[in-house]
């Protein structure tokens, strides 16, 4: 059984930005995006959360690289609509791909009681596993919404173009039971409510912790 989403639970909004969306840049000129339902899932738990009257938070992620598009100085830097933040949320900015690197997230996180994330966003491969594995390593109970969660295709260095579907199911799996539990929005959206004895927490790394179905829910 899960436990129903409490006070101590926050969604964790990875780098909800327009420059997701350039896909040329991340997967070349073939650049091409999986999950195309992603953004409204997004939506779907920013509001849930919202309703729910539980804590929100946000990277923003402002690149160092020259060409980047995720630079908060450009319009590409810009929030995805329907995903602004709002009054009383904890946003951090960062430029590398851990959303705990190089900012104050934990200490923030912490100071307002929340030991249990919900992590979501983009890409699936880099800013959000990155985050996935350094929050289940300091201690955090994490869940991942897996089918809220998006990436492009990747050029590996055979020169063999991986579609993106591929990569992010190699991503998920590599977290779940690891490092998080993964979940689909329509279930963690409903342990907002209640828990829900269905469910199996997944997370490793920490005494007792159960094997990883070989389904994803």
């Amino acid at each position: 059984m899960i436990d129903q989403f409490g006070r101590e639970t926050a969604l964790l909004l990875i780098d909800v930005q327009k420059g997701v969306h350039e896909f040329e840049h991340w997967g070349g000129p073939s650049g091409r995006m999986n999950n195309p339902a992603c953004q409204d899932r997004l939506k779907a738990l920013l509001q849930a959360f919202r309703t729910a009257g539980r804590r929100v938070a946000f990277t923003r992620h402002n690149s160092q690289e020259p060409d980047s598009p995720l630079k908060l100085a450009l319009p590409t830097g810009e929030q995805l609509p329907g995903l602004e933040i709002a009054a009383g949320d904890i946003v951090v900015e960062k430029d590398v791909n851990s959303a705990f690197i190089g900012t104050n997230l934990e200490i923030k996180l912490r100071r307002a009681g929340i030991h249990r994330l919900v992590v979501a966003g983009y890409f699936t491969n880099f800013c959000v596993e990155t985050s996935v594995r350094m929050a289940g390593n300091m201690g955090f109970d994490v869940y991942l919404a897996h089918d809220a969660c998006a990436t492009c295709n990747r050029i590996d260095l055979k020169g063999v173009d991986h579609d993106p579907d591929l990569v992010h199911d190699l991503s998920v799996a590599a977290m779940h039971g690891e490092f998080c539990t993964a979940l689909r929005t329509e279930a963690l959206i409903g342990l907002l409510a209640a828990p829900a004895a269905g469910l199996h927490r997944a997370q490793g790394n920490e005494p007792g912790s159960p094997k990883p179905e070989k389904r994803i829910a």
